[in-house]
């Protein structure tokens, strides 16, 4: 493989935008998808239509709220965890985590944690800690991994496009931020940063005051690559055509490309399966 090509895409609804979702699939071509906050029980997620796209996928609904999947186009993820350790009474799907083509793929939705102060932002922060724990553990691995998703983050005033209307918001409030950056000092590289050290760079842009019209955006989807991968960082880039698109979800997707083959199969750590196992395909 000349190139591997991994996205994140906060659809927002996979049942409301599932025509969205198959139209970005046939045009771009992603390699590797990781979708956020599907809002639909695993029953209803739309596989028969995916697989007809060409893509395996695994997946881990919850009725009305959340959900996370992973999509690997010619063939199938290799689940490695649903679910993310630290706290057995935590019934969010907000986490996944497979193998695919050499690459170990985390696919998470970070909790959005308004209204702050109070206990969402608390289960917010629990949240991230227990994330930074879980990639230090994959960072010492050794194996080639990407941490790929929506992290309800705005890392500096750079990435968003008026910090002034934000400031009470659990997005940017100093914790959250200071938890991303602990995250990245552990040795990550924040691809679409490194790509584009200069430029504003959105990929999300609410429903109001006609903020995508007007480009008032947030930068709040993130691809981290362990120190192995970044070297091999070849191009990055967010695809906003689809937030133009009626009934678009207010994220868009936002993908990397790597150079070269991932080599050998990355061998998965001692599964942790949470949810119905009918939910993998």
């Amino acid at each position: 493989m000349d190139s591997l090509k991994i996205a994140t895409y906060n659809i927002n609804g996979i049942r409301a935008r599932r025509g969205n979702l198959l139209e970005w699939l046939a045009r771009e071509q992603p390699d590797v998808v990781c979708l956020q906050e599907l809002k639909a029980q695993d029953a209803d997620f739309p596989i028969d239509d995916i697989r007809a796209a060409g893509y395996g996928a695994i997946w881990h609904g919850q009725k009305s709220w959340n959900g996370v999947a992973i999509l690997a186009r010619d063939c199938e993820p290799l689940e490695i965890r649903r679910g993310l350790p630290g706290d057995r009474d935590d019934s969010h799907s907000r986490y996944l985590e497979a193998a695919v083509q050499g690459v170990i793929v985390a696919c998470l939705y970070l909790p959005n944690g308004n209204p702050q102060p109070g206990p969402k932002f608390d289960y917010k922060l629990s949240w991230f800690e227990r994330f930074i724990e879980h990639a230090a553990g994959l960072l010492a691995s050794g194996h080639p991994v990407v941490l790929a998703g929506d992290y309800n983050v705005v890392p500096t005033d750079e990435d968003i496009y008026n910090p002034r209307s934000w400031k009470k918001d659990a997005l940017l409030q100093p914790e959250s931020r200071e938890c991303f950056e602990r995250l990245l000092a552990q040795g990550w590289t924040d691809a679409l940063r490194a790509r584009y050290p200069d430029e504003r760079i959105y990929t999300f842009w609410d429903y109001f005051r006609q903020h995508w019209q007007k480009n008032s955006g947030l930068r709040i989807d993130h691809l981290l690559l362990s120190p192995d991968l970044a070297p091999r960082l070849q191009d990055a880039g967010v695809d906003r055509w689809v937030r133009d698109q009626e009934h678009a979800s207010d994220h868009a997707p936002t993908w990397i490309t790597l150079k070269g083959d991932a080599g050998a199969a990355a061998e998965p750590a001692k599964s942790n399966k949470r949810g119905k196992t009918g939910a993998r395909s």
